[in-house]
């Protein structure tokens, strides 16, 4: 006979795998807007604002592909446990 605790520990542990999936592509993609942005602004004075920001574009980038990473082993882990 299952345990009754098991259902609500797997739910939160697919909430848990979906959000850290969630910042990841987000971060991601802002960092890319950001990094892309001065090739695509049209006006002077947002192109040099967006090229001094590319430091947090590329801060958000390799955030958001690290928590890829971490989204990939943790699902890679809880597959790997399955009976």
């Amino acid at each position: 006979m299952p345990a009754p605790l098991d259902t609500p520990r797997k739910a939160t542990a697919a909430k848990a795998h979906k959000d850290l999936l969630f910042k990841s592509v987000t971060l991601a993609l802002i960092g890319l807007v950001i990094l892309l942005a001065p090739y695509v602004a049209r006006s002077a004075s947002v192109r040099d604002l967006m090229s001094q920001a590319a430091l947090v574009g590329w801060f958000a980038l390799v955030l958001g592909i690290a928590f890829g990473v971490q989204y990939a082993v943790r699902r890679a882990k809880s597959g790997r446990h399955k009976p």
